[in-house]
């Protein structure tokens, strides 16, 4: 939806600025605000899909045991960046509700609201995988919970 959003509006600004000679000024703010959400929930995406970047040389020479573990220890490392993420989001979001951004005249924080939902998902698909291979660890396969990248 942001993505088509952004195309538009960009369709929009060729348009004005080719056509009626006249360019909208609410553009850029938009496209910036846009694609602060589309990447920062596309982030979000790649965790829950387990598709994150990750260099596994090391933990793939490991023993089957010793990498379950480090497999669960790089989801709660990113459970933890993620919950990181939130509340530095929510304070960013405090900090910014009284000003505004510039051409869109809304308040500053719904830029930071893409940071701080994003660090609620990855806290969320991060926590809860953690979770779950350390309750399932004895019958958890490298086969069913991991995909390789």
């Amino acid at each position: 939806m942001s993505l088509v959003l952004l195309i538009s509006t960009f369709g929009w600004l060729v348009f004005g600025r080719y056509v009626l000679n006249s360019t909208p000024t609410w553009v850029e703010q938009l496209a910036l605000l846009l694609i602060c959400y589309i990447a920062f929930l596309g982030a979000a995406a790649g965790v829950k899909e387990d598709t994150h970047i990750g260099v596994t040389l090391f933990r793939d020479m490991l023993p089957v045991g010793p990498q379950k573990i480090a497999i669960i220890a790089i989801d709660i490392t990113l459970a933890i960046f993620g919950a990181i993420m939130l509340i530095a989001g929510i304070t960013l979001m405090k900090f910014g509700w009284s000003s505004k951004l510039p051409m869109l005249n809304i308040p500053e924080s719904f830029r930071t609201l893409a940071i701080t939902s994003c660090g609620a998902l990855i806290l969320l698909f991060a926590g809860t995988r953690a979770l779950m291979r350390i309750l399932t660890f004895r019958a958890w396969s490298l086969d069913d919970g991991y995909k390789e990248h």
